[in-house]
């Protein structure tokens, strides 16, 4: 049985201008003790996948589709049950931006007191405490001080370590290196691959495709809201079938070999105003007359393609 399984996900917002598709038939699985990595460009609807999972859309609802994590459908349990015994407990997410996941005007000792209240944990659970904070590699004295006390690396790792606090299964990390240097980003990846050591799965949310190959065993690559292109992380990199995904590894700077680096031309799409077809059709390089319908799903040697180029 795998560890989470997703099938024919789909997520609207509405909006004053209409509904947004957010996401679009979305289906993937992990087995136990493997991590994926979800790459894309800004709006693909990354987050929303994540934020879908830890079912907490603000203003976004599941049209279609099925979530099942540890053989659990978690869709259809009521939001009491699931937020007592799944949200944070089974499943936690590292939000992207630390410091609008900081309250401002508690230290962060009270803050870590506010999520263990919530969850049933007595005043003297200090001890918990102070395991996720020497996990991040961070000193205890951080816990008296207030979020603008930080810097933007401490920050990161402090809602890193709100994550970790009941021990979760599945951690879902939104863009957790975004804004910080590459010192603290190296400091961060190798903290994820430890938690993964220790037995932890991930979901790793980011733009960046460098940062995913160090973390994550399968790769979904998005684009307008649906999973173009899903496999293990070494044939993505080294054979990628969909035209985006190509783009985006032709885009990625190298130190080995000299090659002049590519650009996407053109927008994303307007998930607004979807229309059938290939939703990357219009900026594609090899895009045919039968594009202007639906792709089928191609299966590869480990996942699969959304692409006619592969029928």
């Amino acid at each position: 049985m795998p560890k989470i399984e997703i099938s024919d996900l789909s997520v609207d917002y509405k909006t004053s201008h209409g509904n947004i598709h957010a996401l679009e038939n979305i289906e993937f699985q992990l087995e136990d003790g493997e991590s994926i990595g979800i790459a894309g460009e800004s709006a693909c609807g990354k987050s929303t996948l994540g934020l879908s999972i830890i079912r907490m859309l603000q203003g976004g609802n599941i049209v279609s589709g099925k979530i099942t994590f540890m053989d659990k459908s978690i869709l259809d349990m009521p939001e009491s049950k699931f937020d007592e015994s799944i949200r944070w407990k089974e499943i936690s997410m590292i939000f992207q931006g630390a410091m609008n996941s900081l309250d401002p005007v508690f230290t962060i000792q009270q803050q870590f007191d506010e999520v263990l209240k919530q969850h049933g944990f007595d005043s003297n659970a200090n001890k918990i405490i102070l395991d996720v904070i020497r996990a991040v590699n961070l000193d205890y004295s951080v816990l008296e001080k207030y979020p603008h006390e930080l810097s933007g690396g401490m920050k990161q790792r402090i809602v890193i370590a709100m994550a970790l606090l009941l021990k979760p299964k599945f951690v879902i990390a939104d863009e957790p290196t975004t804004a910080v240097d590459v010192l603290v980003q190296a400091t961060i990846i190798n903290l994820l691959k430890n938690l993964k050591k220790n037995g932890m799965s991930l979901m790793l949310i980011s733009h960046d495709l460098a940062i995913l190959s160090e973390v994550a065993e399968k790769i979904g690559i998005m684009y307008g809201g649906k999973m173009v292109e899903f496999g293990t992380s070494s044939e993505i990199y080294r054979n990628p079938k969909h035209p985006y995904t190509q783009g985006l590894l032709n885009s990625i700077p190298t130190l080995r070999k000299e090659k002049k680096l590519k650009f996407i031309p053109g927008s994303p799409p307007d998930l607004s105003a979807t229309k059938p077809g290939c939703r990357f059709f219009d900026r594609c390089p090899e895009a045919m007359d039968k594009c202007k319908t639906d792709p089928p799903k191609i299966k590869t040697d480990s996942g699969y393609v959304l692409c006619w180029l592969y029928e």
